[in-house]
C-alpha cells in the first residue's frame, strides 16, 4: 500500500509560555513537520497543556502510521511507552507541586499544632497548680502573641461565605435543625418558625423575634441590648475595668483618645488613666459604670439600644478576630482591647454614653443599621490604620436618635457587647456574673422597686 504522510502546522501546538515543557512541544512540532519518515515507523506524540487556565483541555494523542502494515504488538508497546512518558511528566510536576508547596505548608502547621497543644498543656497545668483567679492563670505576651498568629481574619471571612451559601429546600431542615437543637435556639419565640423558610445560615443567625416575647422595662433607665450573659459589671476604677473578674483592662485603650466632643485634638502628654476617666465625665459628680454581655452562638443575634441616648461619633477599630469565649476572657488580658470594635459614643440623660458592639471569631460582620459606612472583618491592606473615625454634626443630620428598646444593630455570630456609661453614684447594678439576661431586661434597681422593698 502507499505511504501515508501527514503534516501537522505548528500552529495545532497551544503554546503555553509559562509552561517549562515548551522545548519539548516545539521539539515534537518539528517531528511532526518533517517528512523523513520511513515506511513502517510508528510515531504515538502525545501533548498535553497542564495550565490551570480556563481553556485547559488535551490538545491531541494520536498514532500516526506511515504503512496499514505494522505489526499490532508495536504500536501498543510505543502507545504503552508513550503513557510512561506521559506519566513521567505529571510526576515531575507533582514532585515540584509537593516540594515548594505542600510540604511546607504539612511542616509549619505540624509545628504550630504542636505549639497549641503545649499551650493548652501548660495552661492545664497551671490550673491544677493555681486556684481560680490567680494572676498565673493569665497568658504570658509571648503566648498571646503566639495565639494572634492564627489566622483568625481569614478564617472568619471563609466562615462569613460559607454562611452565606444557599441551601437547597431538602437541607434546611437537617442543617439549621441540628444548629438549632446543638446551641438551645428557641424556635418558638422566632417570627418565623419554619426553618424551610431560611435561604441560609446566616439568614437564621439574624432572625427576628416575635412582637412581645421581648417587653421593654419601664421603669428601668438601662435595660439589656440584647440576650446573653453577663460577664461582668461594675464601677470603673483608676481608668480600669474588669474584664472577668480577676483580669482587668484599660479603658483608654478601649476607648482610644478622648477628643470626639470638640473634633481631633492631641491627647495631653503623660495623661494618667485616673485623669482620662475623669475627661470623659460631663458631670463632675457621677461616676462611670460599665457592663459586659456575651452572646452564645444560640442567642438572638440583634442588639438594642439600652437607653434613650443620641449617638454623634463613632470610631472603628480594626483588630484582631480572637474567640470572646468566657474561657479565653480569663486567659487573655486585654482581649477586648485588642479585637476588633465599633465604638459609638453620645448623650444620655446623665451624660456620657457608650455601647461597644466587638466582633469575634467567626463573626462575619458587624452591621449597624443607622451607619451604612460602618465595614467590619476586611483585610488589613483594605484598612491599615488603627481605628477610624467618624463624625456625626447634627448640622449633617448624622446624629443618631435612639429610643430605649429600639433596634440598633445585629451580629452574624454571637459575639460581645461592652456598655460604657456615667450615672449618679448611688446607681446601683441588680444582675449577677453568670446570669443569663435578656434584652429589655432592667440591669439595675430602680428608685420605687428600692423604695417598695423599705
Amino acid at each position: 500500500m502507499s505511504a501515508l504522510f501527514v503534516r501537522v502546522p505548528l500552529t495545532a501546538f497551544r503554546v503555553n509560555l509559562h509552561r517549562v515543557y515548551l522545548p519539548r512541544q516545539q521539539k515534537c512540532a518539528n517531528q511532526w513537520m518533517s517528512s523523513s519518515w520511513r515506511p513502517g515507523d510508528v510515531r504515538c506524540i502525545n501533548v498535553m497543556c497542564y495550565s490551570t487556565g480556563p481553556l485547559t483541555r488535551s490538545i491531541f494523542r494520536r498514532s500516526v502510521s506511515s504503512s496499514s502494515t505494522g505489526e499490532s504488538g508495536d504500536v501498543k508497546t510505543t502507545i504503552a511507552a508513550t503513557a510512561a512518558t506521559t506519566a513521567a511528566f505529571k510526576g515531575a510536576k507533582n514532585s515540584r507541586w509537593r516540594r515548594f508547596i505542600v510540604k511546607p505548608f504539612v511542616y509549619v502547621q505540624f509545628f504550630f499544632g504542636i505549639g497549641l497543644l503545649a499551650l493548652a498543656f501548660q495552661q492545664f497545668r497551671r490550673k491544677n497548680a493555681h486556684p481560680d483567679q490567680s494572676p498565673e492563670l493569665i497568658a504570658k505576651d509571648w503566648e498571646v502573641l503566639y495565639y494572634r498568629i492564627i489566622p483568625f481574619r481569614a478564617i472568619s471571612r471563609a466562615w462569613g461565605w460559607l454562611t452565606n451559601r444557599h441551601l437547597p429546600v431538602w437541607a434546611r431542615q437537617p442543617i439549621l435543625g441540628l444548629y438549632a437543637r446543638t446551641f438551645n435556639c428557641n424556635l418558638e419565640e422566632a417570627l418565623d418558625g419554619n426553618l424551610e423558610n431560611y435561604s441560609c445560615l446566616a439568614e437564621f443567625f439574624r432572625r427576628k423575634l416575635k412582637s412581645g416575647v421581648r417587653p421593654i422595662e419601664p421603669a428601668s433607665s438601662v435595660v439589656a441590648p440584647s440576650d446573653g450573659t453577663v460577664l461582668n459589671f461594675g464601677r470603673v476604677t483608676a481608668g480600669m475595668m474588669e474584664q472577668v473578674k480577676g483580669v482587668s483592662y484599660s479603658l483608654g485603650e478601649f476607648l482610644g483618645p478622648a477628643y470626639w466632643r470638640n473634633g481631633p485634638e492631641v491627647q495631653p502628654a503623660g495623661q494618667t488613666e485616673l485623669e482620662y476617666e475623669k475627661s470623659l465625665l460631663v458631670n463632675k459628680d457621677n461616676d462611670l459604670f460599665h457592663c459586659v454581655i456575651y452572646l452564645a452562638p444560640g442567642d438572638y443575634h440583634c442588639f438594642h439600644s439600652p437607653v434613650d441616648w443620641t449617638v454623634n461619633f463613632r470610631r472603628h477599630f480594626p483588630g484582631a478576630l480572637l474567640s470572646v469565649n468566657p474561657s479565653i476572657a480569663k486567659w487573655v488580658a486585654g482581649l477586648f482591647s485588642l479585637n476588633e470594635r465599633a465604638v459609638y459614643v453620645g448623650r444620655w440623660a446623665h451624660g456620657f454614653f457608650s455601647m461597644t458592639p466587638v466582633g469575634a471569631t467567626n463573626v462575619g460582620s458587624i452591621r449597624v443599621y443607622a451607619d451604612e459606612k460602618l465595614r467590619t472583618n476586611c483585610t488589613k491592606w483594605a484598612l491599615p490604620l488603627p481605628y477610624y473615625d467618624r463624625y456625626m454634626c447634627p448640622e449633617d443630620s448624622d446624629e443618631i436618635p435612639l429610643k430605649k428598646g429600639e433596634i440598633f444593630g445585629e451580629f452574624n455570630l454571637g459575639s460581645t457587647i461592652v456598655l460604657i456609661f456615667e450615672a449618679p453614684k448611688d446607681f446601683e447594678f441588680k444582675i449577677r456574673p453568670g446570669e443569663k439576661i435578656r434584652m429589655g431586661q432592667s440591669l439595675h434597681f430602680t428608685h420605687s422597686a428600692t423604695e417598695a422593698s423599705d
